[in-house]
């Protein structure tokens, strides 16, 4: 992998060294490794003509506080559970894309001349990324990305810069590494979720083509809203709330271990209680979180409302929540299924696929960085 600490490698050089860029275009056949606070979430997929199959996936829990906020505390559990997430999958790949979270990374699009060569635009960007980076350069991996003409000016290139702590990058490079693989790509969180939304227009008013649309990502300890315009984020928040605080409430009502309460969630079996008194307050402070998120968004841009609410994440599992948020904030919402129109290798089991896909939304993404998707 290419950690740019002070040097960013021309384009041509990214594309034919064998080693790992941090935004840019595919790298063959790649595994997509999303690293969340509570599991390890591995999917490999192929492409046929215009149509992906699932060939494997696995998701393995991680142990108590191996990842806490998005910030990997403990690289070797992490390595260990991504092996076990590999084998369980059992990969044809060993090459991986990870991402870092969209809060640990800074993102600016600048403009440069148009009649730039690859390496002038290179220079161009060392020049003047200092005045966007506010870490000394030893310690930032950065890379770039040409979007394309500028709107405004057409003898402008739109380009997107993108800058993380070395450390960020390190670390999650080393717990692929210790899992026996190779981290081919770094990318980010809000960028992966971004790829993965293309393949959800079917869901979408308009199939999301100029539309505004709210992708609530509500894990196990961090909500994250990422809003896209046209399939472009143009914002992104994480917020502390998630599915542990419903584990938890069920722990202290239920008398359960943590373990236990968590599986308990999963398979059910909880006494009738459950449902009025813990499942649905859960289901109510989720869709105020998700007003609260919406609030700040608003608040802090130039748009007042959203065409359509995405729900992903673990939690958007929850029966009926859709429906619920539906209902208090009076937007169109659905639960994300990446693999709806997808083909399925006969190991898979179907019904557990679609129960885990809501949760796959960023190793989607990331697995599909193996095909020319930007």
């Amino acid at each position: 992998m290419e950690i740019f600490k002070g040097k960013l490698p021309s384009i041509s050089e990214k594309l034919s060294l064998g080693s790992v860029s941090f935004l840019k275009k595919k790298a063959s056949a790649l595994i997509g490794i999303d690293i969340s606070s509570t599991a390890i979430k591995l999917l490999e997929l192929s492409r046929s003509d215009s149509r992906y199959r699932v060939e494997s996936y696995a998701v393995v829990p991680l142990p108590p506080q191996a990842v806490v906020e998005k910030g990997i505390a403990d690289v070797e559990a992490v390595g260990a559970a991504i092996e076990r997430a590999a084998k369980k999958a059992g990969v044809r790949t060993k090459n991986a894309a990870v991402a870092v979270a969209g809060s640990s990374v800074i993102t600016k699009v600048i403009t440069m001349s148009s009649s730039l060569s690859d390496d002038e635009l290179e220079s161009q960007i060392e020049l003047e990324a200092d005045q966007y980076i506010p870490y000394p350069r030893e310690e930032v991996a950065m890379d770039f990305e040409v979007l394309g003409p500028n709107e405004k000016k057409p003898e402008l290139v739109d380009v997107l810069l993108a800058a993380s702590r070395s450390e960020n990058v390190d670390i999650r490079v080393a717990a692929v590494e210790l899992a026996g693989l190779t981290a081919k790509i770094v990318d980010v969180e809000a960028f992966a979720m971004e790829t993965t939304m293309t393949l959800l227009g079917h869901q979408l008013p308009d199939r999301g083509i100029g539309k505004t649309i709210a992708v609530v990502d509500v894990g196990a300890t961090m909500t994250t809203l990422n809003v896209l315009h046209d399939f472009r984020t143009i914002y992104t928040r994480d917020q502390i709330f998630g599915g542990k605080q419903l584990t938890e409430e069920i722990q202290r009502r239920y008398g359960l271990s943590y373990e236990e309460a968590g599986l308990a969630k999963k398979q059910g079996g909880l006494p009738d209680n459950y449902v009025p008194e813990v499942l649905e307050p859960f289901k109510e402070a989720m869709a105020q979180q998700v007003s609260r998120s919406l609030q700040f968004f608003f608040s802090s841009s130039q748009y007042n409302s959203i065409d359509h609410i995405v729900l992903v994440g673990g939690c958007a599992s929850i029966p009926g929540v859709d429906e619920l948020i539906e209902s208090k904030i009076g937007t169109g919402t659905s639960v994300a299924n990446p693999f709806a129109n997808m083909s399925l290798a006969s190991k898979i089991q179907p019904h557990i696929l679609a129960s885990d896909a809501p949760a796959m939304m960023i190793a989607c993404g990331l697995a599909m960085r193996s095909f020319d998707t930007r």
